[in-house]
Parts: C-alpha cells; structure tokens; sequence
C-alpha cells in the first residue's frame, strides 16, 4: 500500500514559491532570503543549501561544463594524461602533416615563412663568458671569446660537420626545425668521428620522428614510452631508433632497432630532442599544423573545386535544342548519304550552320566566383590564428596601412623571438657546447678549470645567439627611431646594430668603420667627403 503524500507547510510552500519567482532570477534576492531562512528555520536553510549543491553538481557552475543545457549536452570528451590523448593519434597526424607540407601552397608557405623569420641565413653564437666568475679581465674574456667564435665558425661552416655530408651546420638548422614543425618532434645525435681531413670529432645525425619507437613494437608502460626510455623522475635516459625508416621501400624490410644513451657517463649530451612540450608528461612533440589540418585541408579541396569550375567556365559550354525533340550528335552538320559527318567546333568568329529547328542555349556555371576571395580570407584569418601568424604574413600581402602593418609584424616577431631562443636552447647551444668542450679538451682552447669544477664550466660556455633582424617596412624611419634612442642614452649602438641588422657591433660593424677610416686617410678625400667630416669618425 503507498504511503500517503506528506502535506506540504504552509512556511514550506512559501519557502517553494520564493525559490520559483525570485530565486532563479534574481540571485542577489535570494541570497538575502536564505539569510533570512537561517535566522528563521535553520533546518530548512541547510536543506536549501544541500539542494544548491545537488544542481551544481549536475549542471555544472560554468555554461562549458553543463550536461544539460543543449549546446553542450552532446559534447563528448576524454580525460588523459598528456601521452594518452596524443600518442594514438600521432602517426596519422605526422602522415597528414607531410600530405600538406607537400600539398597545400597554405601550408608550406608557413612553415616556410616561420623557419625562414625564426632561423634565416642561420643563428650564430656571440660568446659571452662570465669573466668576473673567471677572474679574467676584460681583454682576457675578449680573447677568448674570439678564439671560442672562431673555432666553432671553423666546425660550423664544413659539410664535415654532418655525418651524411648533406649540408653546413647552419642549414641543419632551418632543416631541423621544418621537421619539428612538420613531424612534431625531430632528433639529433652528436657522435664522435674521427676523420683524417677534418681535425673535429663532434658530429651531428638528424633522426626523423618516426624511426624512434619502441623496441619489437612493445606497448608502452610508465618507464618506456614511445621510443623513450625515462627513470622514476621522468627524464630521458634512452632512445630507442629504428635502423631505417617504417615507410622506407629501399632495401629489406627488416626493423632492426638501435639504442642510444641520452647522456654520456661524464654528462655530455648524446641525444638532442627538439619538441616542444605543450604539456607536462609530454613525451613526444605534436606537428605544428595539427590544430588546423581539417580546415586546411578542406580549404585546400575547395580551391581545388572553384579551379576546376573556372576551367569548365572558360570552355563555353554550348547546348543544341530541337523542336522535334529528335536527339543527334551534338553540333554535327547534315551531310549527304555515304559521306563522313562533319564534326563543328568553335573558334573566334566562327559561323556555324544549324539544322532546321535548331537553336543555340548556352550553360553559365557563374564562375569564377565572386565571393571566392571574402570567403578564403576568412578562413585564413582563422588558420593564421592557429599558427600564430598574421594572415597578412601567411599569404605575404599587405594592403592596410604602415602602421596596421607594422602591428602585425610586430605580433609576429613575437612569435619569432620566442620561438628563435626555444630554438636556440633545445638544439644549436648543446651542441656549441659539444664543440667548445672538444677545443678545451684537445687543448685548443685554453680554459684553467674547465674539466675540473661544474660551474667554471658552464661561465666559458655562456653564449648569445643572434640571428636575422627585424624586418623593417619604412628602413628610414626605423633609422632615425635608433638615433632618437641613442642620443637620448635609451639604447646604444650595439642594441641597434643587433636589432636592425642583425649584426655584431665590436666585431661585425665596428671593424668594418675602422678599415673604412683607414682607406679615406691613405687614399685621401674628396671636397664632398670632407664636407661630411667626422661621418666615420673613430670613436
């Protein structure tokens, strides 16, 4: 038998109705009210408030984490760590990555435009030891300096540098990062060679993405995952390649796998992974273009489609009607019994004949289409977004203003700037290093301290890379800018000279003064030069 409905008070149902009326629009109104219930009825208060709860937890504080309201309520997630919600998906991530880079005009120009604004002609080392940490002096740190830029500049500029002697170590560099952004991740090996025309032993091997994995296709666990071998703390301390390619179709089909220490047992670096970790835990790196392969792709099948509709447009598709409905080769002359069909086609200014009855319609497919152009704007804002580049940069024109201009170039240099010193600490510091520790070692170098204490170590080490500079759309205006900021002691000449040119002042810019100095004193000066005197005074 059911029980009987409990009656409801009549403080219960005022309570009801205030909650109805008041409560759900007005929450200051009501927030009063349950003051005024705790002063009251104490219970009831607490029972109000365990009922608040309940509805929050169910629909959620937030709009995005509502189950119920219907924008949301069929927005299916997955809750990982950061391996879990990638390493699935990174093969065919890396395999569409590459169909664009090779594709999509889209996509390679800007992974092209970032590799060339982020790297350039290359990123070079300005040694800057910590000389006070030394107890060198100013001269003496100078020295070595010099000495430490020119036998890297020595190792650098030689094919021998690279193990497959397929370009200088400043080429190695645009190429490295165009695979990390292309594959999400790139490796480099620094192994020791002898060679018996070249006096380094320090060498660089890039390893694409693909070829680290697990040994014998393992599955992954907590101390081996995709390829990486980590301890307890999570850090690297081997990687695991395959000989070859997976997609190679050269030679066997063997997969052999190699396993290479991440750190030597005196702590140098073997390994270099370049990648860069969205997340904490991340153990592999994500292409760069992975948010926006969909629309990218699409984009790309639709100017595809819109190509094929203008060339079907520009073929003036003609149609023959009939009144007697009798259908015949389209555009064929009547011809006498026993001879071959004429076949018609047409030509500029061609007159053609038509049978009785006939009459001439054409098809208008209305292309090219005239929101074409608005369309593929504004999805290309929206891609450039994702690449954080200005679609202005993306697709290289600029028709707003100077100063709309100079705004998105410097949106972008940030980008550049950040992704310019990322660069240079994942790959081209450790292994400056590499080199500079092989000149100390053979005795090169001459560095007091060097192999026996950690820190004296790392103050010869000390270095600042530089690479292009800014590009500048008015080089006028940006040169009386820098002047302003000299004279008014804001800036100095070797700020300027890095920031405008790219180059260093005391040994790119200042020696290159001096000589020219030197050539108007020993040839002599016109009436004009002298007009300008103290132009290349020395300083």
């Amino acid at each position: 038998m059911p029980m009987p409905k409990k009656r409801e008070s009549f403080t219960q149902r005022v309570y009801r109705n205030i909650d109805r009326t008041v409560g759900r629009v007005a929450p200051r109104v009501s927030q009063g009210i349950d003051k005024i219930v705790e002063t009251i009825d104490p219970v009831t208060a607490i029972k109000r408030k365990a009922a608040r709860a309940s509805i929050a937890a169910y629909s959620g504080q937030w709009n995005g984490a509502s189950r119920s309201r219907p924008q949301t309520q069929n927005w299916s997630t997955l809750a990982g760590d950061a391996d879990t919600d990638s390493l699935d998906d990174l093969p065919l991530l890396r395999e569409r990555s590459s169909d664009l880079m090779r594709n999509s005009p889209i996509a390679k120009g800007a992974i092209e435009t970032k590799c060339d604004s982020i790297i350039g002609v290359g990123l070079r080392p300005h040694p800057t030891i910590d000389y006070k940490y030394l107890g060198l002096t100013q001269e003496q740190a100078k020295e070595f300096n010099r000495q430490a830029r020119r036998y890297f500049k020595t190792w650098a500029d030689s094919e021998h540098c690279d193990t497959e002697k397929a370009g200088n170590f400043w080429a190695k560099q645009n190429l490295t990062l165009r695979s990390a952004f292309e594959k999400g991740d790139v490796f480099c090996v620094i192994p020791m060679m002898q060679q018996e025309y070249f006096p380094y032993e320090t060498r660089i091997q890039l390893i694409e993405a693909e070829r680290c994995s697990n040994p014998n296709d393992q599955i992954d666990t907590e101390r081996l995952v995709a390829g990486v071998e980590k301890d307890n703390a999570g850090a690297p301390v081997k990687y695991h390649f395959l000989t070859k390619s997976p997609g190679s179709r050269i030679g066997d089909y063997s997969r052999d796998w190699t396993g290479i220490n991440a750190y030597s047992p005196n702590g140098r670096r073997n390994v270099l992974h370049i990648y860069d970790q969205l997340r904490p835990g991340a153990t592999r790196g994500i292409p760069d273009l992975a948010s926006i392969i969909e629309p990218l792709k699409q984009l790309t099948e639709y100017t595809e489609a819109e190509l094929q509709a203008a060339i079907i447009s520009g073929m003036f598709t003609v149609f023959v009607k009939t009144e007697t409905g009798e259908q015949t080769a389209p555009w064929q002359k009547p011809t006498p019994s026993g001879t071959n069909p004429e076949q018609s086609e047409l030509g500029y200014g061609a007159i053609v004949d038509l049978a009785d009855n006939e009459s001439i319609d054409t098809a208008n497919p209305g292309r090219p289409n005239g929101n074409f152009d608005p369309f593929v704007l504004a999805i290309l804002r929206q891609i450039g977004i994702g690449l954080s580049l200005p679609y202005e940069l993306l697709i290289k024109h600029f028709t707003a203003s100077y100063s709309a201009s100079r705004a998105a170039l410097i949106e972008a240099w940030k980008m550049f700037k950040s992704r310019r010193k990322w660069f240079a600490d994942k790959f081209c510091q450790p292994i400056y290093e590499a080199v500079i520790t092989e000149g100390v070692l053979k005795g090169d170098l001459y560095a007091p301290g060097f192999v026996e204490d950690y820190h004296v170590r790392r103050a010869y080490l000390k270095a600042v890379w530089t690479g292009d500079a800014q590009p500048q759309l008015d080089p006028l205006k940006e040169s009386k800018a820098a002047t302003e900021k000299i004279n008014n002691r804001t800036s100095n000449v070797e700020i300027e000279s890095s920031l405008m040119m790219g180059l260093d002042w005391e040994d790119e810019v200042y020696p290159g003064i001096v000589k020219q100095n030197e050539l108007l004193l020993e040839f002599g000066s016109s009436e004009e030069d002298d007009n300008q005197e103290g132009l290349f005074d020395d300083e």
